[in-house]
């Protein structure tokens, strides 16, 4: 592996864009082209990061010898450009979700594998530094047993997203952190979906997931609201811990009941105790995301995010979706 890598980022949309911004002044990289098939957008992307335009992946294969490509299409389009990556050897990051579907995700994961590439799926969340605090504390016991977890995500509609729904698009990111949180797979999927404003998907959710080890998961997204609302909160035995993804903030509310007890946890009940606000590093996930992935790819290590979990985060999507449009619990 070379000390300056040669980057190219695929697709810069408003997610593709921020891609180029990073990796434009990250040490050890070159980014060496940008592509997006509005040939006026790649240019002008290029100009900026002072780089090489192309309007087509193939293009940028034929012409450029390359370590990593981020690819930041639109979802029908992931499983075309990441075979294209494997096939030339070249290490990628697909955003989320890994596709369009579970059998083309699972031959991206096959195809990467074959090549003996490293991959990843963005799913950026990972990499909030408040989750990844929430995260830590929760493994080392600090909840006791945990019961239930919620995310309630929510922002105005985004015309630009016409291939999916606000499941595939958005809760999607909530299904991959509450896998990560509980560290369970989930058992059954129920949920309510609506469609007000999108032409062709659903743009409003509320699901209940049950997790093989006992928790109750709770969905609340939707395009429908004139705010950006980004939260997950824990409930455990001792006490609810609140995530704000765009504050970075981490608070903790304890149940005072048992404080001094903790061997009858819960048996004592529920009182209100101390509230607790972290100390977060705050940093920009995207940043930290790239920065994990170059690292994975120089080291040849699994990165954070694996296929995977790309794989697992979509078929739970697709459940959510299938318990919405029939009305009945679907069984994973």
């Amino acid at each position: 592996m070379n000390n300056i890598l040669k980057y190219a980022v695929i697709g810069v949309g408003s997610m593709g864009n921020n891609h180029a911004r990073i990796l434009s002044d990250m040490p050890g990289v070159d980014l060496v082209a940008v592509v997006d098939a509005n040939g006026q957008r790649a240019k002008q992307i290029a100009r900026r990061y002072n780089t090489r335009a192309y309007t087509t992946s193939e293009a940028l294969f034929e012409q450029e010898k390359l370590d990593i490509v981020n690819i930041c299409v639109p979802t029908v389009k992931h499983h075309k450009i990441a075979l294209q990556a494997a096939g030339h050897g070249v290490n990628f990051l697909v955003e989320k979700p890994i596709a369009i579907s579970i059998e083309q995700g699972q031959e991206i994961v096959n195809a990467a594998k074959e090549a003996n590439i490293i991959m990843t799926v963005g799913h950026v969340e990972r990499f909030n530094p408040a989750v990844i605090e929430l995260h830590k504390r929760v493994e080392a016991g600090e909840l006791g047993q945990v019961f239930q977890i919620q995310a309630h995500r929510a922002s105005p509609f985004p015309a630009h997203v016409l291939d999916v729904g606000v499941v595939t698009d958005l809760a999607v990111h909530d299904l991959d952190v509450m896998r990560y949180i509980t560290q369970s797979e989930v058992q059954r999927v129920y949920a309510e979906t609506a469609q007000r404003i999108h032409t062709s998907h659903e743009d409003q959710l509320i699901g209940i997931l049950r997790f093989e080890a006992g928790m109750i998961g709770k969905l609340t997204v939707n395009w429908l609201t004139p705010t950006k609302i980004r939260q997950l909160s824990v409930l455990g035995e001792r006490g609810k811990f609140i995530v704000n993804y765009l504050t970075q903030e981490l608070t903790f509310y304890e149940n005072g009941a048992t404080e001094s007890s903790d061997w009858l946890g819960v048996l004592q009940g529920i009182k209100p105790g101390r509230m607790i606000g972290y100390v977060i590093h705050r940093q920009e996930p995207l940043r930290a995301e790239l920065e994990s992935f170059i690292q994975a790819v120089r080291d040849g290590t699994t990165p954070v995010v694996t296929g995977h979990d790309g794989i697992q985060a979509l078929a739970l999507a697709e459940a959510v979706i299938q318990a919405g449009q029939s009305h009945q619990t679907v069984t994973m």
